[in-house]
């Protein structure tokens, strides 16, 4: 074997440089354990007498929606009202296009 092929000696690496081994799950995991009934029953009993309810709020009732009886702008128009820069910028950045006028119900609006 000429002496260009033959391996150079692998220094001894110290125990600090030496990687860490990680153990990674490699199944599911395993489901969380509830706890048994005698025990859900002293934290219900602690929820009692905390004054706490045990179930959660009932929710008030939707008042109905009002609806207001004038007709819709057309697209055209309310896309004129936006700026020709802004319009430009929601097509680059968004290719926003506008299709259709609609309602949107007050419940589906944050509060």
């Amino acid at each position: 074997m000429p002496p260009a092929a033959r391996a150079a000696p692998v220094p001894a690496v110290p125990p600090a440089a030496q990687p860490t081994v990680v153990d990674v799950p490699t199944g599911p995991e395993p489901a969380p354990e509830w706890p048994d009934e005698a025990t859900e029953s002293a934290i219900r009993a602690e929820v009692r007498d905390r004054g706490e309810a045990l179930s959660p709020p009932v929710p008030a009732e939707e008042e109905p929606e009002v609806v207001d009886a004038k007709a819709l702008p057309p697209l055209d128009e309310l896309v004129n009202r936006l700026p020709p820069a802004v319009r430009e910028s929601l097509e680059d950045l968004f290719r926003a296009r506008f299709i259709a006028v609609r309602r949107v119900p007050a419940r589906a609006l944050k509060r």
